[in-house]
């Protein structure tokens, strides 16, 4: 069964820096494109970043861009997401999300464009 599971949330206090991770199992993970959203109390899921099958692109919503970093290791099936300069706004649930796609630049922005997420680890920002 094709599977994403996050780790690395918590309890940051604002200015600092946390790195969550995804580890996929179960599909080859060098075919899929990778994203993060999240969710935050009272709001809709947004978009976060998403990153390319080969990393060759890479985009970010505006509320991230500069502090937040998305990367990944084709070799060991993983996603991260390197949050810098954290916000109280930043604090929400994360998702991690997968979609196969035959392009090695192809990127997506909206959610209802991957089919497989994980459970989400939980970011909270304390000012």
């Amino acid at each position: 069964q094709q599977q994403l599971v996050e780790s690395g949330g918590g309890l940051v206090q604002a200015g600092g820096s946390l790195r969550i991770s995804c580890a996929a199992s179960e599909l080859t993970f060098s075919q899929y494109i990778m994203a993060w959203f999240r969710h935050a109390p009272g709001k809709e899921r947004e978009f976060v970043a998403t990153i390319s099958r080969l990393s060759s692109t890479i985009y970010y919503a505006e509320s991230v861009k500069g502090r937040f970093t998305i990367s990944r290791d084709n070799d060991n099936n993983a996603v991260f997401l390197q949050m810098n300069r954290l916000k109280p706004g930043d604090t929400a649930v994360y998702y991690c999300a997968a979609t196969r796609s035959p392009s090695e630049s192809m990127y997506y922005v909206r959610e209802s464009d991957y089919d497989i997420w994980g459970q989400g680890t939980q970011v909270i920002v304390s000012s």
